[in-house]
């Protein structure tokens, strides 16, 4: 079964860097298509931070444009995502997702997330 584990998350002041690993198990090959991070700010819905598809695709949040970077390892089993100058905004629950082709790439499998406080 695919397992997603999140690690990297903590408190920052705003201005400060921080980045998010997710280490990806059981997560087969034939049928992936992307993998991304998102997040569940207090009181909001979830929304989609960026994405890097399997060919290499990548995409962000208006919001985080310019500040975010997401990147893979080159087995492809490890996500990143390195954040600067954060904001206060920015506080939230992200969580790592990983999508397989079922006719279109769906995120079906997700990990617990790791909690990001800005202060």
């Amino acid at each position: 079964d695919v397992q997603l584990v999140e690690s990297g998350g903590g408190s920052v002041q705003a201005g400060g860097s921080l980045r998010l690993s997710c280490a990806a198990s059981g997560y087969t090959l034939l049928r992936r298509c992307g993998m991304g991070w998102f997040r569940r700010a207090p009181g909001k819905e979830r929304e989609l931070v960026s994405t890097i598809s399997s060919g290499g695709t990548i995409s962000y949040a208006d919001s985080v444009k310019g500040r975010f970077t997401i990147s893979q390892d080159n087995g492809k089993n490890t996500l990143f995502l390195q954040m600067n100058s954060l904001k206060t905004e920015d506080t939230a629950v992200y969580f790592c997702a990983a999508a397989i082709w079922v006719g279109y790439c769906q995120y079906n499998y997700w990990g617990q997330g790791t909690q990001v406080t800005v202060s």
